[in-house]
């Protein structure tokens, strides 16, 4: 008994050649003539021999080299050798042959496709025809046992006609359209003999295999429904997104000329966007030492220490004057604050306790282990109110330098209590 595959398949064939050599001006008795010779040419007696007879114009190949150069085929020498490797899977993170469970490819004759597709039709019991053949399975020795026995006089020379494509070159043939390396063996001496050359092939079944995974994750049926209901505010089942795609195209319009699986997906598979990373661009960095000196400038606050230098030479000491004085100085620690927020912010990413040299009391300000320390302790922020208020102190100095108003331990002790005000922020 025939496999339903194997009827389905001849079924196809009939249908498609009867469509193409049929005419409307036909007669009857032509159009029946013509379904005559359909059933013998497609029966599996006459089609079997001529079938095997083409089946080495096909050469299964898991890195077809047509994806390097639809040319690089065939040379001087002969056909490029095919290539099918058989890598084991291993647990090693890599995306590679063997990790990755995919279809063989085949590639030359594109007249010779339907002898493929053929061989790898997939029977009731899971298995394909090729591995029925290669078993000797009773299935496969019933099918070719049909064939007209004047080409090929037993099962074992159809048998082995057909599995051609499936034979792996004898000898190692390349193509100078395919990309080459030379490869070091022994980078001590470099000599001509030190250099292995390899030649660049493509695992055209990884290829294809990211394309069907990825037009499922972009073009699925749920996918499609969940940008739908997004679209019009619906609730809907999270989906993913992938950009920066680029589409590749293999073999033009003859797509056919590259491989089997070119032909089936029309040429055309996705790369994934590969470029360099980019490099994050740090406006805050987690000081090492010091954070009044690496994270602080006195430049930052240059527009309040010149506004308080107007102050201090003006004459006028009332009311208004004292007032306005204040409000500089709290904008000075207002920007220490905004900063200590922004250092903070960055603590956990950036501080390595085993690399800083910050002082106790700043590593308990800043860092984000020390929250329930700085909730429930005090001591450390008496260190911090007296740094804030020596930036505000020399700061003014810096900045005006020989300008500068000299200022007394007065001014210093009421600096310091403005900052005290702000215990709390600092905190």
């Amino acid at each position: 008994m025939i496999d339903d595959a194997i009827n389905s398949f001849f079924a196809d064939r009939k249908s498609a050649w009867l469509k193409k050599n049929t005419k409307a001006s036909m007669s009857d008795a032509e159009v029946r003539a013509l379904e005559f010779e359909c059933e013998a040419q497609f029966s599996l007696a006459n089609w079997l021999p001529k079938a095997a007879s083409r089946a080495g114009q096909i050469a299964i190949s898991t890195h077809p080299c047509t994806f390097s150069h639809p040319s690089a085929r065939k040379n001087k020498n002969g056909y490029v050798s095919s290539i099918i490797a058989t890598s084991k899977k291993a647990n090693d993170g890599f995306l590679r042959s063997g990790n990755v469970s995919v279809a063989a490819d085949a590639l030359g004759n594109a007249a010779a496709l339907d002898v493929y597709k053929f061989l790898t039709l997939t029977l009731a019991d899971g298995h394909t025809l090729i591995q029925h053949l290669e078993g000797d399975s009773e299935q496969a020795v019933n099918i070719l046992s049909a064939a007209d026995k004047d080409t090929y006089p037993d099962y074992q020379a159809l048998k082995q006609a057909f599995l051609a494509m499936t034979t792996p070159s004898s000898e190692n043939i390349t193509s100078s359209r395919i990309k080459q390396v030379y490869f070091p063996l022994n980078t001590d001496t470099l000599e001509e003999t030190d250099y292995h050359q390899l030649s660049l092939l493509t695992a055209s079944g990884v290829v294809f295999e990211l394309r069907q995974r990825l037009d499922v994750l972009r073009f699925g049926e749920a996918i499609k429904e969940a940008r739908e209901k997004k679209k019009n505010n619906q609730l809907y089942d999270d989906y993913k997104e992938v950009y920066d795609l680029t589409t590749i195209g293999y073999g033009g319009t003859k797509p056919q000329n590259i491989s089997v699986l070119n032909n089936q997906n029309a040429g055309k598979a996705h790369l994934l966007l590969s470029l360099p990373p980019s490099i994050k661009h740090r406006d805050i960095h987690f000081p090492k030492q010091d954070f009044f000196s690496q994270t602080l400038r006195y430049s930052q606050c240059r527009r309040q220490f010149q506004a308080l230098h107007t102050l201090y030479r003006d004459n006028k000491k009332n009311m208004h004057i004292r007032a306005l004085r204040d409000d500089y100085y709290q904008s000075v620690v207002d920007h220490i604050i905004e900063k200590m927020w922004q250092v903070r912010a960055v603590a956990q990413e950036q501080y390595r306790s085993d690399e800083s040299l910050l002082p106790a009391a700043q590593q308990t300000w800043l860092c984000e282990q020390s929250i329930a320390l700085r909730e429930t302790t005090d001591d450390w922020l008496d260190d911090i109110c007296s740094s804030v208020t020596s930036f505000i102190f020399h700061g003014y100095e810096k900045t005006l330098g020989n300008k500068a108003v000299k200022l007394g331990d007065e001014e210093y002790r009421h600096m310091k209590a403005i900052v005290l005000s702000n215990k709390e922020a600092l905190r």
